[in-house]
């Protein structure tokens, strides 16, 4: 039976990442150091040839997915992959809303509650999940056996937790930028539960790099001893 690999990649590093500021549906560039983490992740690393990449229409999403696949294939803008809208809590640190009642009220909730003029976990997930349902069919209907999603973190995150096995919670699946998470789709298992494989990290040889990189380190010390 065929199958459907989708890398899923976090996209670049920005400003607001690096004060640790919330930040959703702003439109602000991959800041230069989050470029050159790309470049050099790139150069480094294996990114494999892909028939089609899709991404959010923020402008770090398209960044990030022309430095690290070119513009050899199609891509595709997916509205509903826009980062989760933080409102009133936009471009502020967790510590300077941490007095804020509407904040600690947000934070408590487990789905309905969302920030002054920004959207609740639970719409947030109903508009994500629907539009990567309509992606992995796509991608069966059509025969596209290799793709890349370009996404944000909360959005990359969120599509893990709802659909991925192994299950595990939002936050286990947090990951750095231009990194991810490679999904093996198979469409028996897809139509049955609408579930996906995570089978390995993004780009797949990481894992050997760090691996390689940790048994060297090992045996330096077992040198030094």
């Amino acid at each position: 039976m065929k199958t459907y690999k989708i890398h899923l990649v976090r996209c670049g590093l920005t400003e607001a990442n690096v004060q640790g500021r919330y930040l959703g549906r702003d439109d602000v560039p991959v800041c230069e150091q989050g470029i050159e983490q790309l470049n050099y992740l790139k150069e480094t690393f294996a990114y494999p040839a892909v028939q089609a990449v899709f991404t959010s229409p923020l402008q770090r999403c398209k960044q990030t997915a022309a430095i690290l696949f070119g513009n050899q294939v199609p891509t595709v803008e997916i509205p509903n992959f826009t980062e989760y809208d933080f409102g009133e809590f936009e471009g502020f640190t967790a510590e300077e809303l941490k007095d804020n009642e509407a904040f600690k009220i947000w934070l408590g909730d487990n789905g309905d509650a969302a920030p002054p003029f920004g959207e609740s976990n639970n719409h947030f997930k109903a508009r994500v999940a629907v539009d990567f349902e309509k992606l992995v069919e796509g991608l069966i209907k059509t025969g596209t056996t290799e793709s890349a999603v370009v996404v944000h973190g909360g959005v990359l995150m969120l599509i893990l937790s709802y659909f991925g096995l192994p299950e595990a919670p939002m936050h286990d699946w947090l990951c750095e930028s231009g990194c991810g998470y490679t999904l093996l789709v198979t469409p028996s298992l897809w139509m049955r539960g609408r579930k996906v494989e995570v089978f390995d990290t993004f780009p797949e040889s990481i894992r050997a790099a760090r691996e390689h990189a940790q048994e060297a380190e090992n045996n330096d010390s077992e040198d030094r001893e």
